[in-house]
């Protein structure tokens, strides 16, 4: 389950660019082409305004190249560095039209996933010194998930499945659909998921302690806590231990994760890296 996200490829982030230019640009930048001679050339830095860490920058070098190869690039950063305020993260120089029609998209890649690994750098401090690994979800922007993850790594997140395809995580609402199947709905599921992908881990999720139990009894390989106490989770953690490996999951912000963190459970999932991760401030500044 635990594998860090390998970087982004350069189709997947042309992709992504492509799409981006044309929701902004459409059929074109009519304020630059009505001011901005063809031949006009710019020097630009990019520039963070707060302390965070930096993610997305071959997505914002790639918006700029999809404008114009002509322009010359330089990065002073690196995806996953932590930079303080003031610190230049990207130069760009030549055509000025194609730096101000590509500005707004390089900026917004770069200010939403430098956000998503700012926050996740928060996170992962904060269980530091502890068992715990901070994993993301599926609680993603339709579209951006391969981006958004990778923006987690760059925060020293780990991603806990790209979808829907790469994991077995038996949930409540799969249990309601069995919840008449004997011995009980979780034996039920686990017992199936192994006869059609036998050799896949399966992780099966508890809101109680006596679905913990019935869930180690089916031989679960991860047992997702959610939603409970710190109590419960201390009890999860005994149960399992050395029979299954434990998640916790369910409302834990940064006011919560250190001491859910140690109860001893060994993964943390966070919605919120994805899903209320505040952009950075980053600007890009004309040098006159």
């Amino acid at each position: 389950m635990l594998e860090m996200m390998e970087s982004l490829s350069d189709e997947e982030i042309r992709h992504a660019v492509q799409l981006a230019l044309a929701e902004d640009v459409g059929a074109g930048d009519i304020t630059t082409l009505a001011t901005v001679p063809p031949n006009a050339v710019a020097k630009a830095v990019m520039i963070a305004r707060e302390p965070l860490v930096v993610a997305g920058l071959p997505v914002a070098e790639a918006a700029f190249r999809e404008l114009s190869p002509a322009l010359r690039i330089t990065r002073a950063a690196t995806d996953g560095d932590p930079v303080k305020a003031g610190c230049p993260l990207l130069q760009v120089d030549g055509p000025a039209q194609a730096i101000l029609t590509a500005e707004r998209v390089a900026l917004n890649f770069t200010q939403r996933l430098s956000g998503i690994a700012t926050l996740t750098s928060q996170f992962v401090d904060a269980v530091k010194k502890t068992r715990a690994r901070i994993l993301d979800t599926r609680k993603t922007t339709p579209g951006l998930r391969r981006l958004e993850k990778y923006a987690v790594t760059c925060g020293g997140g780990h991603n806990h499945r790209i979808g829907l395809f790469d994991h077995l995580l038996i949930k409540d609402n799969h249990l309601a659909a069995l919840r008449n199947q004997p011995p009980n709905p979780i034996a039920a599921a686990v017992r199936r998921a192994r006869e059609k992908y036998p050799g896949r881990e399966v992780e099966v999720e508890a809101d109680t302690l006596d679905q913990v139990e019935q869930a180690l009894e089916a031989g679960a390989d991860i047992i997702l806590l959610d939603n409970m106490n710190l109590v419960q989770l201390r009890v999860a953690v005994q149960q399992a231990k050395g029979r299954a490996k434990t998640e916790a999951s369910g409302g834990v912000n940064l006011a919560s994760v250190r001491q859910i963190a140690e109860t001893g459970v060994d993964y943390i999932s966070v919605g919120a890296l994805t899903h209320s991760a505040r952009a950075v401030d980053i600007a890009l500044d004309f040098e006159l």
